[in-house]
């Protein structure tokens, strides 16, 4: 099932993905819900990001063969930094080029855990019953400032609509652990790979995560992104104004979004 985050003039609402409408849900999909009887065409409906998460929990170098593309060792156990909530956005939203840091912006897509319920020191076979769904996701990052100018993640990562998600919530894409996930560029590929490859699995990053801290409802854990980044390119790419950026994961959907400079 598919549940997307929708605003229909002044009302935001969550709703069950149908073939050429949204069926608005009653309830609350962190607590008791389900789909109601009121319907709203795709064509009168915009779609937000699928949640507006309390913590996002990002996880690095946990594909292979990123980890070897960027000349790092591959971690023992997972590498968590955090990305602030003024960075998401949802579908077909602008990924700010910044002022502060517009040169070395870089794209790292992902696939995206939602948590549905409160997780605290759950095990890694409980773990899958703390997930609500998965969805896709782009690691916006500023490589001047993570790697070279701060020699720390914070700022390079947390800049505004560097974290955008959706299009909506898939509850079940299959193995999450083996599913396809593909970025393009302007319609160039530019990272595709499958989950397969993830060094840590889901669950094993949900166990992990909720013995270090509380994971709350709605909160994403962004798992990491597979080889093909821009900064170990010859020569590197960065997104530019006027580029459009596509994440693609087998089984959720596609997450476009324009880049264009911040006014």
């Amino acid at each position: 099932m598919k549940i997307a985050r929708i605003e229909t003039g002044d009302k935001i609402a969550h709703a069950v993905v149908e073939d050429d409408a949204f069926r608005l849900i009653e309830g609350d999909i962190l607590d008791s819900w389900k789909p109601g009887d009121h319907t709203v065409p795709r064509s009168q409906a915009t779609l937000l990001a699928p949640v507006d998460p309390p913590q996002i929990v990002a996880i690095g170098l946990n594909y292979r063969k990123h980890a070897e593309e960027s000349k790092m060792a591959i971690p023992e156990a997972p590498l968590l930094f955090i990305k602030t909530a003024n960075a998401v956005v949802g579908p077909d939203q602008p990924i700010l080029l910044p002022k502060m840091a517009p040169d070395e912006v870089d794209y790292e897509c992902e696939l995206v855990i939602v948590i549905g319920k409160r997780a605290k020191n759950v095990t890694e076979d409980q773990a899958p019953d703390y997930v609500l769904g998965y969805t896709c996701g782009n690691d916006v990052s500023a490589r001047d400032c993570q790697l070279r100018l701060d020699k720390q993640w914070a700022r390079g990562k947390c800049f505004d609509t560097f974290a955008p998600i959706g299009p909506w919530i898939e509850t079940d894409p299959g193995n999450p652990d083996k599913l396809d996930i593909r970025l393009t560029l302007n319609g160039d590929v530019m990272q595709e790979s499958d989950t397969s490859d993830l060094v840590f699995s889901c669950a094993q990053l949900v166990g992990y995560i909720s013995r270090c801290m509380t994971l709350e409802p709605g909160s994403i854990v962004m798992t990491g992104t597979p080889s093909g980044v821009g900064f170990t390119r010859k020569p590197p790419v960065f997104l530019r104004e006027g580029d459009t950026v596509t994440v693609e994961i087998e089984g959720i959907g596609q997450l476009t979004n324009p880049v264009t400079k911040e006014k």
